[in-house]
């Protein structure tokens, strides 16, 4: 006899019997109104026989531990189905709006490039050409914007002079930045109208005059630590 736990809910015991029919029903003589599954073997051996109960035995829990996540599984899902959907306040609402609608405007004021469409336009070539673009982000010398599983470098970053590398004026904004930005907060603050700059947007001025969008960028930043 062995018993074995598939849920939380009780235990479930079993044993498997095996032999010639007569032994069979001789030993379940006793079994009441317990629930069987009888399985025969025609010109079954003795050794076949013993080897398919030990299988029985072994296999046993595993299906019946199964069969009990399943029934979990489905109770979860026809709790979550009759649970009313709580809606998100609407602050929330109107942020995630917000936000939506400033990377829209981002994607649409300027080129964004994949990694294999910068890779291209800077001449790299070869099997792992497009992870150039990549070390370049991590070594802080570009960001990029991800959107849908894809990462988007801006085109505007870009010195084409330099055969498309990033420009090195950006690295220290980026700097500037640090963690206080991430990368679509970088994205919208190159794309938007800038007070320090005389309303003219950083990304204009990024490769004519990168010490004014440099200084730009610091008081952006004293602005978020000093609220």
């Amino acid at each position: 006899m062995a018993t074995i736990y598939p849920d939380e809910a009780g235990a479930v015991a079993f044993e498997t019997l095996s032999g010639t029919a007569a032994e069979v029903r001789k030993k379940l003589g006793s079994a009441g109104d317990d629930q069987v599954v009888a399985l025969a073997l025609e010109h079954g051996t003795p050794e076949l026989r013993h080897a398919l109960a030990q299988a029985v035995t072994l296999i046993t829990p595993l299906i019946l531990a199964r069969l009990a996540r399943r029934d979990q599984e489905t109770l979860d899902k026809l709790v979550d189905a009759l649970v009313p959907q709580v809606p998100p306040p609407q602050h929330l609402v109107a942020e995630a709006r917000m936000n939506a609608e400033a990377r829209t405007e981002v994607l649409r004021s300027a080129e964004w490039l994949t990694a294999a469409q910068l890779s291209e336009l800077a001449g790299f070539s070869g099997r792992n050409a497009s992870a150039q673009p990549n070390k370049w982000k991590r070594e802080g010398k570009i960001f990029a914007v991800r959107q849908k599983g894809n990462d988007y470098y801006p085109g505007f970053a870009l010195d084409a002079d330099a055969g498309y590398r990033p420009l090195k004026a950006l690295a220290p904004i980026l700097k500037c930045f640090g963690s206080d930005l991430e990368d679509w907060d970088i994205a919208i603050w190159f794309a938007s109208v800038n007070s320090f700059l005389g309303s003219v947007r950083p990304m204009d001025l990024l490769k004519a005059d990168p010490e004014r969008v440099l200084a730009a960028a610091q008081d952006e930043i004293d602005g978020i630590l000093h609220g």
